[in-house]
Formats: structure tokens, sequence, C-alpha cells
């Protein structure tokens, strides 16, 4: 019997592409099916470019998970079996309740989803028709001993990644919201993808996905032939292909239920425990998940090889796909677990081991059935990521740079910098998907400040605020009508919520690349500053470009984006040397900034000039320093919010970048005034460091 349901599942059942018909990916496809086996684990994060088989191979978990049971209609997939943990609506009829077998759910959030639709909310509609007050459950509920799968994980809002971790983790889902308390079973699990040149996740949020792994997109030639052919077959005659794979597709799926039954007969000695700790330690993992998650893992991987006691193999490969992104890390800094040092405290482990282990034969016999060498599926190896580019800088170079020459600096050590925050007067609704800028925000999950009347379709319903408008009207309107209905609503009184958030911004770095900037090595420090602004930026969820300015000419050597590791790598090969064109920078940055306003209506630009005002080379007759004072005049009367940063150092300064300043109606810092420790954050709550910024007309 099947039922219909109120989400949309990935792909069907029938004709997904087969798990075990993907080409290599060993350690992803491990990572996958040791939750498929144990989905307390915590779920697992993919991280790798496009076209390396993360979408499809979540897709396709779910054919090799058994059915499941639920009560037919049920929002919240219950089990008939269970007694308790039921909801509201099957725990009256648990007996008499009618079933339905189906495949596990697999649910795919979209990144634009929103808090009401993920943990649920207030069914409006039965809200204004009866007057009651009834939950609408959402995709979590929906998702309940199912897979929840993310694309694109890193580009969801924080917030509601730490409800779904929360729920995921918690095995309920707690709803808490216009006027309704309600809890419910949300066990499942979570599957999340991501291009880490798209952005990162916090710290925070990485350590609460159980496992991670990186995929590698370099196949060898092999590879590539056998991913064409076995694609081009499947996309021709999608059925055949399924039964081409059925007789491994059946293997997998019994394996991964008698690891299910298997998993709690699985015994984990004191002294593997002392081993997993003593790993973590090693490895300085912040907190104590990393050690649970790694002992989940161990014991899993056992069952998964038919054994019933944990070794130190299990441990290895336990600490590869839980420590790879636990591991502390500097900012910009890629996952990369040394294994030289994992693998000799695992060895260390199994040679005191042999040392003390006793004489029967019965545990070397079952020692031996554990050493067996595992299947393909069972054998990942994680690599350490090599670095995608090593900076080119030599900074041992002798001499000055000339105005000809050209050098490549190393990038200075980054420290905290003072917040540069844009306060936006405007009442302009805008998507608040950062952390910089409060704003009005057309998003829900936003803070609740107002209300007003909505233009169209209400997004989200003020409650308190439709019924106080049409509470004046009630006598006169009950007088008028037979509805036994509590409160009368017209569609004039419904109120849409008004939320304020935080938005990112788009952070546009102007860098002054000439040959001054390369007297007494200012560049490093320059560099660095950059870098600390970056990492302000990637912690802030701002978008980020670079232009560089140097001989007769000014370069977007970095369009808007949202990975600041890109930015970094861009930031280290930047050369210095050449004359000083300023008016080109200023000029190409008012570009950037008009194209980005065209494409996006909402962007904040932060504009961040790092120069030493020393301009030399003119576009048109005027001038190099009118030119510059032009530039910045037009960007101070388009009110462009900016950031002047004095890169002079020494005794001796000109000053010759403050007028720049004036004209653009920046904010004047000295390199030294970007420091969060500096002087200048004794007046910082005393005045904004950017001036408020009127909306932008088009």
């Amino acid at each position: 019997m099947t039922e219909q349901n109120s989400f949309t599942q990935v792909g069907d059942i029938e004709t997904r592409f087969p798990f075990t018909a993907i080409v290599g990916q060993v350690a992803m496809k491990r990572a996958l099916l040791l939750n498929a086996v144990n989905p307390k684990i915590g779920g697992v994060l993919v991280r790798g470019k496009k076209g390396t088989a993360k979408s499809t191979a979540v897709r396709s978990l779910a054919s090799l998970l058994p059915e499941v049971t639920v009560v037919q209609g049920c929002p919240y997939n219950c089990s008939p079996d269970e007694r308790q943990g039921l909801c509201s609506r099957c725990e009256p009829a648990n007996d008499s309740a009618q079933t339905v077998v189906r495949q596990i759910p697999i649910v795919d959030l979209p990144v634009g989803a929103t808090e009401d639709r993920l943990v649920g909310s207030l069914d409006i509609e039965e809200a204004i028709k009866t007057g009651n007050r009834v939950f609408e459950p959402g995709l979590i509920a929906a998702t309940h001993r199912g897979i929840l799968y993310i694309d694109e994980v890193n580009l969801l809002n924080d917030h509601l990644v730490d409800i779904l971790l929360d729920a995921a983790a918690m095995g309920r889902n707690y709803v808490e919201r216009e006027g309704i308390s309600i809890t419910h079973r949300s066990e499942f699990i979570l599957v999340g993808t991501m291009n880490p040149e798209e952005g990162d996740l916090r710290p925070q949020l990485l350590d609460r996905f159980g496992l991670a792994v990186e995929v590698d997109g370099r196949f060898s030639l092999e590879e590539r032939q056998e991913v064409v052919k076995r694609r081009i077959a499947y996309e021709a005659d999608p059925q055949a292909f399924m039964a081409l794979w059925q007789g491994s597709e059946e293997e997998e799926r019994a394996r991964v239920l008698r690891s299910q039954n298997l998993l709690p007969n699985v015994v984990v000695s004191d002294d593997i425990i002392q081993l997993i700790t003593s790993i973590c330690a090693e490895y300085d993992v912040d907190g104590m998940r990393g050690d649970i998650v790694m002992y989940k893992t161990a014991a899993t991987i056992a069952a998964y090889e038919n054994r019933t006691e944990v070794n130190a193999e299990d441990v290895r490969e336990a600490a590869n796909l839980a420590l790879l992104h636990r591991q502390r890390r500097q900012p910009f800094q890629q996952p990369n677990l040394a294994t030289d040092q994992l693998d000799s405290m695992v060895d260390d482990f199994q040679s005191q081991d042999r040392q003390r282990e006793p004489q029967d034969s019965s545990q070397n016999d079952h020692q031996g059935e554990g050493d067996s060498e595992p299947s393909d599926l069972s054998t990942p190896e994680l690599e350490p990521e090599e670095p995608d580019t090593e900076p080119d800088a030599e900074p041992d170079d002798p001499g000055p740079s000339s105005l000809g020459g050209e050098q490549q600096f190393e990038v200075g050590d980054p420290f905290s910098v003072r917040p540069l925050n844009l306060k936006p007067p405007d009442q302009r609704s805008r998507r608040a998907l950062g952390r910089r800028n409060v704003t009005i925000t057309d998003s829900s999950a936003g803070r609740y400040v107002g209300s007003r009347m909505p233009k169209g379709k209400a997004s989200g319903l003020a409650l308190d605020a439709t019924l106080r408008a049409a509470a004046p009207h009630q006598v006169e309107r009950r007088a008028a009508s037979d509805s036994q209905i509590a409160v009368l609503i017209e569609p004039w009184d419904i109120r849409d919520k008004v939320r304020e958030s935080k938005s990112g911004s788009l952070v546009l770095f102007v860098v002054d690349a000439s040959g001054s900037m390369g007297a007494q090595r200012r560049m490093v420090a320059v560099k660095g500053a950059i870098m600390s602004l970056l990492l302000d930026a990637y912690q802030r969820r701002d978008r980020v470009g670079m232009i560089s300015f140097r001989g007769t000419s000014a370069s977007l050597v970095l369009p808007p984006t949202n990975s600041v590791d890109l930015a970094q790598i861009h930031l280290q090969e930047m050369p210095t040397g050449g004359r000083t064109p300023l008016s080109a920078g200023l000029f190409k940055a008012l570009e950037v900034i008009e194209t980005e306003r065209i494409k996006d209506r909402d962007v904040l630009p932060l504009l961040v000039l790092l120069s030493d005002g020393r301009g030399n080379v003119a576009l048109g007759q005027d001038s190099p320093l009118d030119e510059a004072y032009a530039a910045a005049g037009i960007i101070g009367d388009d009110k462009v919010p900016s950031v002047v940063v004095d890169t002079e150092s020494g005794f001796i300064r000109l000053g010759m970048v403050q007028p720049v300043a004036e004209a653009m109606g920046a904010q004047y810092l000295k390199l030294e005034d970007l420091r969060a420790d500096s002087l200048a954050e004794a007046v910082r709550t005393q005045m904004p460091i950017i001036r408020e910024a009127p909306p932008h007309m088009d």
C-alpha cells in the first residue's frame, strides 16, 4: 500500500543510480554506510568540488536501507511498534491504526528554506477558519526515520543549521513559537555536502557533524572512462542498469541490516577507549564530542566487518573520519589530518597489545578474524589534502622595490581587527544572510520587531497584531454574520511580521600594489592587515572582492565571491611594483559596485582602500592627485560606506591619503589602528566606523 506524502522525496527509488555502481570515492561511501548502520554517529559532511558524485551517493543511499512501517497518514512517520514517543495523533489509536510499509524518506532541504518550513509552525488557514491553534509539521517531522539531505550546507543560514544539528543530536524537535509548544521525535541521518570554494562552515557547526570526508575530483584515466561508461548506460536505460547492479545492491543491503543487528553486541575494551582519548588529546581536539564520535564510529566499523570486538585498525579508520574537521587549524588553513602521527600511535598500541596478549588459542583465532582483508567499501584511506597553491613570494629577495621592478611579498601575521559595521538607516527589506549589519529583512530568521500591512500575500503572520486589528470590529461583524468562529478576521486585518536581522556585506578591497608599497617591506604588513580583514569577513559571512592597482591601470583580481580561501590565494600571489594609478583603482571600485548593485539591489557594499595616497599616474589630462580626489568625491556623493587605511609607516608621514578619505566621506584609519587592542578601541562605542548610508537610488 502506498500513500501520498506532504513533502517531496529526492528522486524515484526505483531509478536512482545504484550506490555500489559509484566509481571510487571510497571514504565518502564508507562514511555514509556507517551512518546508515548507526545514525547516532551524527551524520556526515561531504566536502568537495562539483562533479564528484556527492549528491548521487546521498540519494542512492536510501535504496540500501530497510523499509519502514509507519502509521498511515501520520506526518511524523510514527512506528506502530513503538509504545512510547508516538505523536498525539497516533497514541490514542495505537492498536487500531492502519499501517503502511514504504522506503525510508529522504528529504532535500533547499538553501532558501525558512525556519517555519523546517521546524513547523502555526497552521494559519486553520487558525483563521476555526480559531484553533493547530501545529503544521515541517520538514524535520517528515524526515523522522529517514535522511535529511542538505546540498551546499555552507550556504544555509547558520541558525537553521543549528536547529538541524540540535534536532539530529537530541532526537527530538522542540517548537516554541506563535503560541504553540510542541515536541516530536526527529531521528534521522543528516547529510550535508559543500564546496569549500564557496565558503566554509563555522568551526562550531563543523564539530556538530559526526563524520567529515574530503572527496577528490581527480580521477585516473581508467576511472574516468568507467564513470563515463556507467553514466551513459544508466541514462540510456535506468531499469536495465539497475538490474545489472541489483545483486551487489542486495548484498550491501543485507550487510547493512546484519550490521545493525550486530551493533548492540560490539564490545569496546578499556584499552581501546584509552587509545581513542589519547589520539583526541594528541590532536588537540576541543571538547569531548570527537572522542564520543570516534567511539561510536569504531564500534560501527567492527559491526560492519562482522566482528563483536573493536580493534586498533577500527580506531585508525574512525580517527580519519571523525577528526578531519575537528583538529584545530589556523584561519584559512584547509583540513589536513597528520596521518603519520596517527599511524605512529596506532602502531605503538598494536605493538604493546601483542606483548601483553595472552597465549590463548581461542583469542588468537578471534583476533585473526579481525585481521582479514576488508572489502573495497571498507578500506577508506584519507590522504592529507595538499595545499591548492603555494605562495611564490620570495621575501629574501635583496634590494628595494623599484618603480619598474616587481616583487612578491609574503603575508604578514594576521591579527584581530576592530569591528567594521555598516548601519543602514533605511527601512527597506533585505535578505539577511550575514552577521555584520542590522537591517530589516524579509527572512523568517530574524527577530520579530513589529508588524505592517502585507504587500501581497503575508509571508509571516503577525497573529497578535492581526487580532488587535480585528478586535474593534467584532461586535458589528458578529451582528452581520451567523458564523460561530471565535474571531472574525477580514483580509484587511492581516498583519505581516517585520523582522530585524544581521545582513552580510560585499567587502571590496582596493589595494595599492605599486612600488612605493615595497619600501621597508610595507606590503608584508599590508597583506597581513588584509588577511585579518578577510578573516573578519569570513566570520561575518561577507562576500569579498579584490582590486589591485599598479603601473598604469587597475584590475579586478578577484570578482566578488563567498570563498575567502580563494581570496587568500590571490592575496598571496599579488605582486608589487610600478607606479601608483590611484584614480584607476577608485574608478574600478565604482564600476564593480555599480555592477553588483544591478545584480542585487539589496547589496551593502563596504569599500576598503589600502594605500599611501601617493598617486602619480592619471587616466586623463588632470594631475594624478586631482583625478584621485575627483574619483573619491564621486564615491562620497554615491554614499558608498568606505574605510581608508593609510599604509604609511615610520616617523615621517606625508598623509597624502587623508584628503582622499575626506572626499570619500570615509573613516580614516592608520594601519596600526585596525587592531582591536589599539587605543582606538577605547572610543569604538562612541563613534561608528562607517557613516550611515541612505538607500541607493536606482
